[in-house]
């Protein structure tokens, strides 16, 4: 199947009411959620390490470190992951136990693997290790020195250590349930892993620069993954580490055929090739003729009034950030309170935050994302429909009206929804994206609204608020009930307000 673009994706995966197809879950051939090399030993990660006592409104607000690192121990490469992605909740069912993890994700089949090639780590050979969450250690694959090092640092010293994570998406483990809607899901899970990777590294001190932009192909073959089956999506460099680059691909050997085959998770696995297709719009690299402006995407609405955000000196957590971490779950038993106004401001705050110098060559948030908002019950704010500049910190009200209910019932009917005080809504233009940044524009826009989601997640979490993403709608009826414009589509909601006593929904 040849490649298609990001609308014509959207329009074929589009949910549509009295029109979906019967899908019946085939529990006998369900993915394994843990990938693992059959004859690898693992390397163990130290387990009782001390994690930084701090606020995540200090972490997100602070200032990145703009210094390579003297040194890194595998203590602290188990910190990282730890805060990263680390088995937090266990419930048990007809089959066995089932371990939720930090991260959020589509139906908890977490998607998303780790991969990381290491140079001078303390304690740690340098080579290429994949991330077993299972065992919170580090699967050796590839021994050698991989990475280039660039430091402003006194030669003297040496080079500094470096860390080049790599996040991968294993694609039948969502598209069991999903389908050929999955890669939406595969965007936004990886998205949700790269904030948590990304929060980790600035708590514990560490410069970490995120990249959309790559040879898949490279990465591939240097990940041992088989393609149909695993993609590449998004690097995350530490201490300016990169990929050597003297033609690896004729200098690389290939992985052993049984490390290949350890992307496989079911014995039944079928392929979907509209996943394939929509993937392979944005494998390579390709530049649109015209380069971008750095303009916010046209959003096509006329805007009612202003609303100036004064910023909370203080935002009103009751937790540090490595317990919202681990407490991170999706909570929907909303009470009908409204949302504290104190609390509604330090969640647009964290939304604006956009910390371009984390990125290598991605663009900011206002040219990838339109950040919209229903507001229900909130202290201080009439029920309607909100747009938030993250530039000039305030809200605009497109419309008035309590449209909870409305957006409620286009969630596939989920009633729960329309408790929620706030819905917290990430749109983009399909079209404008592609003609601005390529087909890889859609993986910047999808990822970027995961983060986003994610970073909600955590700060819900530590105000003691209930959140949960929502990525299945009737996608017409969305675009009509929000007045976008042709070529626009809502790609993720989430939902945040006050909730009963905490419970696991995912």
């Amino acid at each position: 199947m040849k490649a298609v673009s990001a609308l014509e994706y959207h329009r074929q995966t589009s949910y549509q009411r009295h029109k979906m197809t019967a899908h019946f879950m085939d529990w006998a051939n369900q993915p394994n959620p843990y990938k693992g090399y059959p004859g690898v030993e693992p390397i163990l990660l130290p387990q009782d390490t001390a994690f930084p006592n701090d606020l995540l409104s200090h972490i997100l607000k602070k200032e990145s470190e703009g210094q390579s690192p003297a040194g890194i121990r595998q203590e602290q490469l188990a910190r990282i992951f730890q805060l990263t992605y680390s088995l937090t909740a266990k419930t048990r069912h007809s089959e066995g136990s089932f371990y939720y993890r930090s991260v959020a994700s589509a139906g908890a089949l977490y998607p998303t693997e780790i991969y990381l090639a290491a140079q001078g780590i303390k304690g740690l050979d340098n080579g290429l290790y994949h991330f077993s969450i299972a065992q919170q250690g580090l699967n050796p694959l590839r021994k050698g020195d991989f990475l280039t090092v660039r430091s402003k640092r006194d030669p003297i010293e040496g080079e500094p250590p470096g860390l080049l994570f790599f996040l991968t998406a294993i694609l039948f483990r969502s598209a069991w349930k999903y389908r050929d809607r999955a890669f939406r899901y595969h965007l936004l899970d990886t998205g949700h892993l790269i904030e948590n990777l990304l929060l980790a590294l600035k708590a514990l001190g560490l410069p970490g620069t995120l990249s959309y932009d790559f040879d898949d192909r490279q990465v591939t073959r240097f990940l041992g993954l088989d393609a149909q089956r695993e993609i590449p999506l998004a690097l995350v460099a530490v201490s300016e580490a990169g990929l050597q680059t003297q033609d690896p691909l004729k200098v690389m050997a290939d992985l052993a055929p049984t490390m290949i085959s350890a992307c496989q998770v079911s014995q039944a696995e079928r392929p979907y090739p509209l996943i394939e297709a929509a993937y392979q719009a944005g494998s390579t690299l390709r530049r649109p003729t015209v380069e971008s402006s750095g303009q916010s995407l046209p959003i096509g609405w006329t805007l009612k009034q202003e609303i100036p955000l004064r910023p909370e000196p203080a935002w009103p957590e009751i937790m540090a950030y490595p317990e919202a971490v681990i407490q991170r779950r999706s909570r929907r038993n909303y009470l009908k309170d409204p949302l504290p106004r104190e609390a509604l401001t330090a969640l647009l705050e964290s939304l604006a935050l956009d910390e371009t110098d984390r990125t290598r060559g991605c663009p900011t948030i206002p040219e990838l994302l339109s950040l919209g908002l229903l507001i229900g019950r909130a202290e201080g704010f009439e029920p309607g429909f909100y747009l938030l500049d993250p530039s000039r910190s305030h809200l605009s009200l497109v419309h008035p009206g309590l449209l909870m209910k409305d957006m409620a019932r286009i969630c596939l009917d989920q009633d729960w929804l329309a408790n929620g005080a706030v819905h917290f809504l990430f749109i983009t233009n399909l079209k404008t994206l592609e003609e601005r940044f390529g087909a890889r524009g859609y993986r910047y826009a999808m990822q970027t609204a995961g983060r986003l989601g994610e970073r909600l997640y955590l700060l819900s979490t530590a105000l003691g608020l209930g959140c949960c993403g929502i990525g299945a709608y009737y996608d017409q009826e969305a675009a009509d009930l929000l007045g976008l414009e042709e070529g626009s589509r809502l790609l993720y909601l989430v939902a945040v307000g006050p909730v009963k006593k905490m419970s696991i929904t995912k």
